[in-house]
């Protein structure tokens, strides 16, 4: 079964962080296999909170997006941007 990333962002203090982050972790997500569902773009909050931004990662497995996720490279990419950001991050297999 494929694997996803949802990042619910909450709080986004500094944008040069997290654009750091991003150019920092991509190449790496995509080692794993990762490929960017949705990055950002127009959204409408019909229920529930209301979230600065939303990303989608698709794994080729559950278990990669697991790996990438524990993996010292993109935990030394999260740390340019984790002290001025708060999200929620979920691994979910998909069907």
């Amino acid at each position: 079964m494929k694997g996803y990333w949802i990042a619910l962002y909450k709080k986004i203090e500094s944008m040069d962080n997290l654009k750091s982050y991003a150019a920092k972790v991509t190449p790496i997500i995509k080692s794993y296999g990762g490929k960017p569902l949705v990055r950002g773009g127009k959204s409408i909050k019909l229920e529930g909170d209301d979230f600065k931004r939303l990303v989608v990662w698709e794994f080729p497995t559950y278990e990669k997006a697991v790996q990438c996720h524990n993996s010292k490279e993109y935990k030394d990419g999260w740390s340019l941007a984790k002290d001025t950001t708060e999200r929620n991050l979920q691994i979910v297999e998909g069907v």
